[in-house]
Order: C-alpha cells, then structure tokens, then sequence
C-alpha cells in the first residue's frame, strides 16, 4: 500500500514539474513584443481603470497581440511619488498624475488647481483641450516625460470633514485638512488660515480614521470608491479646484516603440480620456444622492468669498509671479481676471 502510495507521490510530482516546465514555454510561445506597464493611484472600480482596461484590450487587438499593457491600479506599484521617480527611470513605462503632484518636477503643470479659477466643465476643456493644455504638455517634454494630448478627469474638488461643515472661508481657520504633496494646495490652504497636512493619498483613509487630520478634499468619485464617507461627516461642495490627469510614458521606452504601434497606443489612450471624462463628470453628478444615503451630510457654499478671500491674502499675485505672464495669460483667457 505504502509502495504504491510513493509511486503515486513522485508520479503526481513529476507531472507538476514537466507541466511547470511546459507552462513558460507556452507563454512565450504567444507572448507579445511589447510589455508595458501602467501604474495609476485609482481604485480598480473607479473609470479611468474601467477604460483603462478597455484600452488596453482594443490596443492589444489592433496591434495583433505585438503591444501588451498591464494595468496597475490602487497604487499596486507605490505611492504617487514612488511612481513619479519609476516612470522617469524607466520601472514603469506609463503612469497617470494629477498636474499638482506633477508640478514638483514641472511646475507649470498644477496651474489647472488654481484655487477657485474654474467655474464648470465647458471652460476646463476649452483650456485644457486649448493653449493652456497645449502650453503645459511643452513644459512636460521639457523636462524628458512623454505625455499624451488629452488630460483625463478628476473632477472638481469637494471639502470633507469629520467635525463641521465648510460654509465658508473662515470655517477653514485652524482646520487641519489633508492635502497632497504638492506646494499650491499647501499655499491656498494656508491663505485660508488652515492648517495643512501633506499626506500621499495610500494613507488618507487611517489618517482621517485616527483623526490625525480632520478633514480631506477630493472630487465625489474618489470619495465614494476610496470609501472615504465612513471616516467622514460633512461634505462641502466647494468646488475649489478642478484637478485632472496626464497620461505620462517614459521617453526611452516611448520612442522604443515602432511608429505604427506608437500610433494605434496614443490613439486608444486619447479615446479612453474622453471617455473617461464623460464617466467621471457623470459619476460625480450622481453620487451626491447615493453619498448622502451612506450618511454625508452635503452643503453648497458661496464662491464668492472664497476667491475673495485668496485675492485679498495675495494667493493669485504669487502665483502669477510663479507661472509667469505666458502662462497666467493663457490661464485668465479661459476663465477670466483672477489677480
């Protein structure tokens, strides 16, 4: 019986070993010339990954299997810093970031954040689609990153808060508020007299829960898949910012690929961006109703005394100082006299 049961064994091990011998040569045998990665801080339910995978799928198909894009959400492959620093080396070829965070290596690229600048959906695009966009995506390439033509969406900012809710600018004294890691949302914040906490958007979540911060802020559909509404009482829809995405590769790997696959890659990624937008921009309508069933209580302040009051605390003059005259130029063109 125990002979038997031996040979049983070492049969059973030999057949995994030759079928683990075969499995690498099979997935050779159909694997694809091209195997990129793309890295994003999103949550797998959020849009942009739904049409990132769909992208990934069309592309895939259109290049008869030659271009092969693997899709890394909910910051699988570090936070968004980490990221920023492997898509420059080369770890990974494509990565999406918010022009805030980005600025840290382009500084030009968080001027889409300006406090309190876009008033809806339609001027967003005409500048981003436009010469503000246009002006931005230069300074990327100068500083050696590859971007692609359409900004994917965010959305417009909202205010949360475990204690109060944001009726206007003076709620903000004192309020300790996380923010990312980047110098313009720590400057608006500060000329409300709040008090800012940088923080990378892995460790929101624990520290709203251990009340490190009392408060965050970010567009509804990360509010909703980042389950942030659970750690949160209030949601002020101040609208402050609207933020948005460039779809960034790393030069070498970029100019590795062919003309024609580069092609068909931009071509699908573009797609996915204006699609994802459309998503995103419906999403974030929806979700107040569904946000305030799972116990957000939302309030609409007034605009007004926001831009006031960052007028007033010299915000808009030092950030014109800081872009310049071309770029503040092409950002008032689209929304208007801010400074």
């Amino acid at each position: 019986m125990s002979f038997s049961r031996r040979t049983l064994l070492k049969a059973s091990a030999a057949t995994a070993v030759l079928s683990g011998i075969g499995a690498p040569h099979v997935a050779r045998a159909q694997s694809a010339e091209f195997t990129y990665k793309y890295a994003n801080n999103l949550p797998d339910s959020h849009p942009m990954n739904t049409r990132a995978k769909e992208m990934a799928a069309a592309i895939k198909s259109e290049t008869n299997g030659r271009f092969d894009l693997q899709v890394f959400p909910n910051n699988q492959l570090g936070s968004d810093t980490d990221m920023l620093s492997q898509i420059r080396s080369g770890g990974v070829e494509f990565f999406t970031l918010s022009g805030l965070i980005l600025a840290t290596l382009v500084p030009a690229a968080s001027i889409n954040g300006i406090g309190f600048a876009f008033p809806d959906y339609d001027t967003v695009w005409k500048a981003m689609d436009g010469d503000l966009g246009a002006y931005v995506r230069g300074e990327i390439k100068k500083a050696g990153l590859e971007v692609m033509d359409k900004i994917w969406d965010n959305g417009f900012r909202q205010t949360t808060s475990s204690t109060k809710p944001i009726n206007g600018p003076d709620d903000f004294k004192g309020f300790k508020i996380r923010v990312p890691v980047s110098p313009l949302w720590t400057s608006m914040f500060k000329a409300f007299d709040a008090a800012p906490a940088s923080i990378n958007f892995s460790e929101v979540y624990s520290a709203l829960q251990t009340k490190v911060v009392e408060g965050q802020e970010n567009p509804l559909a990360i509010i909703s898949t980042a389950k942030l509404y659970e750690v949160q009482k209030y949601c002020s829809l101040t609208n402050h910012m609207w933020d948005g995405f460039w779809f960034l590769a790393n030069r070498r790997a970029w100019e590795k690929l062919p003309a024609d696959v580069r092609t068909i890659v931009a071509k699908h990624i573009n797609a996915a961006a204006v699609n994802e937008r459309a998503d995103t921009a419906k999403l974030n309508a929806n979700l107040q109703h569904e946000l305030a069933g799972k116990g957000l209580a939302f309030n609409q302040p007034t605009v007004a005394p926001f831009r006031d009051k960052l007028r007033t605390a010299g915000f808009y003059a030092e950030w014109k100082g800081k872009y310049g005259e071309q770029a503040w130029d092409l950002l008032e063109k689209a929304v208007g006299k801010l400074s």
